[in-house]
């Protein structure tokens, strides 16, 4: 065996040097296939970030190990004892900041809370509506297409659309604590790449499944997501729920069951591709789950939710720029926009309402408490599942749209099951919302 391999071995670089342009096609066609395998794509992505995290683990390790912040001095200690150590212990959360009260009934007039909350609902709905839309138009659809003959060209790289969102939620919530009083931070910064990190993995999923399933499934699985949010809750921070917690839960496994049973499978025949769809469905609700409950433990510093915002942004894109550098991904992606103006609207847009639509969360919560968000937003995710419909053709069956029903009916329930709880109860401080 090993005297066939040297022929082939001498044959192949022989080759090299009379024909390199048939090597060279033959190594690029094998270089441009891994593009299309999305296993692979996850996992070039995640040694990109790799880079990162393992020099910035071996450094903490040693600021540590050296007791820095006892012997440390010069130019770049404040920088280092902020990102390894932080400035002080829990505290709880924004206990010196004036935060805008919760509108209680004698603190404003009725019209001017219907307005607020008006402003509220619609800037929510707006936001999330369009960003929805221009989630599935970007993913699912061609640019440059100038006859029905012409197929176009198709935007691949979900990463970059990750960069984009973060890069411009960086800068909004950048801005926010600049203009407005912030509590002192606390908490080492890099605590915050942690909730980065999955939050990163759980946005490509988002977008990347959006190649192997329809959106009203990927927002159906997005609902679902208070099963592994709870077995993540006793897992990482210990918690305990109630029983009507586990009956809704139930609910909705079995409405999104019913969804996914009865779905067409005229949009994706293949077996292999509707498995993918899930596969990377479970991974989106997998690393949101951890985010959530990750920032949970996070906001035992004393922060705003602003200042979360930030922190979690701030390492999103260090870690995506430095993947698609490396990837060689990034320049692709702006010659792409360069090619396709429409394709550069939308991905700024997108972005624009993501940013946004935090802003807004923040905002509602303050002003209405959670249960009110908690609404608007199962109200958003049906009128986004209808919309999706109408605009791009997915077909859902009488047995598909009952498991809807019964989704949001379960969804329903869990507010109102909390709302009455919380009744017997003396109101707990407001915990910030999570990005």
């Amino acid at each position: 065996m090993y005297l066939l391999v040297l022929p082939c071995r001498f044959c192949r670089a022989l080759l090299m040097l009379l024909i390199p342009s048939i090597v060279a096609a033959e190594e690029s066609s094998l270089l441009e296939g891994w593009h299309d395998v999305w296993p692979l794509r996850f996992l070039v992505n995640i040694l990109g970030y790799s880079t990162i995290i393992i020099p910035g683990y071996f450094l903490i390790s040693y600021f540590k190990r050296t007791n820095y912040l006892e012997t440390g001095s010069g130019i770049c200690f404040p920088v280092i004892k902020a990102c390894v150590f932080g400035s002080e212990a829990k505290t709880g959360l924004v206990d010196d900041l004036p935060i805008a009260p919760r509108n209680e009934g004698d603190s404003a007039s009725s019209v001017r809370q219907v307005i607020k909350l008006v402003f509220c609902a619609a800037g929510l709905q707006a936001s999330y509506l369009t960003w929805g839309v221009l989630q599935e138009r970007v993913m699912t659809r061609s640019y440059g297409a100038t006859t029905p003959e012409d197929e176009g060209e198709k935007f691949e790289d979900s990463q970059f659309l990750v960069f984009m969102n973060r890069i411009l939620a960086l800068t909004v919530s950048g801005l926010w604590c600049l203009l407005f009083k912030q509590p002192r931070h606390g908490a080492p910064m890099y605590k915050y790449s942690f909730a980065s990190l999955s939050n990163i993995m759980s946005s490509w999923c988002q977008y990347e499944a959006l190649k192997y399933i329809s959106f009203p499934t990927q927002l159906l699985a997005k609902a679902s997501k208070v099963i592994p949010v709870m077995l993540m809750g006793k897992v990482v921070s210990h918690k305990s729920y109630e029983y009507w917690e586990y009956f809704t839960a139930v609910l909705i496994s079995v409405g999104v069951s019913m969804f996914l049973l009865s779905s067409t499978p005229s949009k994706h025949p293949s077996t292999v591709t509707t498995f993918s769809g899930v596969v990377i469905l479970i991974g989106y609700i997998v690393f949101d789950s951890f985010t959530s409950n990750w920032q949970d433990n996070l906001f035992k510093y004393k922060m705003s939710s602003v200042q979360m915002m930030f922190g979690v942004n701030l390492f999103s894109c260090l870690f995506t720029v430095g993947s698609l550098l490396e990837q060689g991904a990034f320049f692709d992606s702006l010659a792409f926009m360069s090619r396709h103006s429409e394709f550069a609207f939308h991905a700024v847009l997108l972005s624009v309402c993501s940013a946004c639509g935090q802003l807004f969360i923040f905002y509602t919560i303050s002003q209405f408490g959670a249960a009110v968000f908690t609404i608007i937003m199962t109200l958003r995710q049906a009128i986004a599942i209808l919309l999706s419909c109408f605009l791009y053709g997915h077909a859902v069956t009488i047995v598909g749209g009952f498991g809807v029903g019964v989704v949001f009916l379960a969804l329903f329930l869990r507010v109102y099951a909390r709302n009455r709880m919380k009744a017997g109860r003396r109101p707990a401080a407001p915990v910030g919302q999570k990005v």
